[in-house]
């Protein structure tokens, strides 16, 4: 069988720290998670990359695995040295009991099954390992983040290809884009009797026709037409909370922000919401609407909107 190089799948040197392991392989378990890759080969690798993190990240592991790898280089066809198995269980490094139902590669068996107790199908006994956390992005309407929400999430099935699982969570009042929504116990499994990692859902926003988010504030382009913004005006508009009476004042100019304190994302202490106003100007579509900019024309000859150009 062909000699799989761990180090080289994971990316890392062969004197990788624990640190340098670990950032190595959430790096690409995101890249190549069947739920969200696009790659071709994403489960293939997926499973490639866990196996060599499992073995990697194990002090006895890895040191068994490096008494052998450093003989052999990626490529060759590997066997183990006679006597390989029974030289690592007369010094106590035996990896396997009970089954745990773990599929690896034939190149892990070659190395590691057959030391200690009968495997009866295989799968990691002597060892407890807890589950990978796993980390997904989720996206979530603006509403949602201003009432709370509860949705539900289809998870495929470790090692059952086309099976789902649901799981219902809470989408809380608040949340802002960029935090995360931890759900225990919904990551990699373990194995043996450990328990699996977590899965972490990070916050996006979908796009809206009318608000934008920037950490608890929120804001919005609010036309005004330019009698209101040079005489002053109350206007109708609408929030995420329900429609308010805006108050315009006089000699307002496009930009200019009015805030609406604590009417942002709720929170402690709640955001704050933005109205920045935008002049709609009307068109001259008729013989009035054209007299009417002829005479304002006139009102202002003396006004130059380029002066700050010059």
């Amino acid at each position: 069988m062909e000699y799989k190089d761990y180090y080289k799948i994971m990316g890392v040197a062969r004197d990788a720290t624990p640190d340098e392991l670990k950032k190595a392989h959430r790096k690409l378990a995101r890249k190549y998670h069947p739920d969200v890759s696009k790659e071709k080969n994403a489960e293939a690798r997926f499973k490639e990359i866990a196996e060599a993190y499992e073995v990697l990240r194990d002090p006895e592991k890895r040191a068994a695995y490096d008494r052998l790898g450093a003989n052999w280089q990626a490529g060759q066809e590997f066997r183990p040295p006679p006597g390989w198995q029974a030289r690592e269980q007369a010094e106590g490094r035996g990896f396997f009991g009970e089954a745990g139902g773990f599929d690896h590669s034939d190149f892990f068996d070659a190395i590691f099954r057959g030391m200690g107790a009968d495997l009866g199908g295989g799968g990691f006994g002597g060892f407890d390992t807890g589950g990978e956390d796993q980390h997904a992005k989720i996206q979530i309407t603006l509403e949602d983040a201003y009432q709370g929400a509860t949705r539900t999430l289809q998870l495929s099935v470790p090692g059952k290809r086309g099976q789902a699982r649901s799981i219902e969570f809470t989408i809380p009042k608040g949340i802002r884009a960029g935090q995360q929504i931890r759900l225990a116990g919904q990551g990699a499994p373990g194995t043996g009797k450990s328990g699996a990692g977590d899965l972490y859902l990070e916050v996006e926003f979908l796009p809206h026709k009318l608000y934008r988010a920037e950490g608890r504030d929120v804001s919005m382009t609010l036309p005004v037409a330019p009698w209101e913004a040079a005489l002053g005006a109350q206007v109708e508009a609408p929030t995420p909370t329900g429609w308010v009476e805006v108050t315009i004042p006089a000699g307002s100019s496009p930009g200019s922000k009015l805030r609406l304190k604590g009417r942002g994302l709720p929170g402690k202490p709640a955001g704050d919401f933005y109205f920045v106003l935008q002049l709609a100007q009307p068109p001259a579509g008729s013989k009035a609407a054209k007299k009417a900019y002829e005479d304002m024309a006139e009102a202002f000859k003396t006004f130059d909107p380029r002066t700050a150009l010059q």
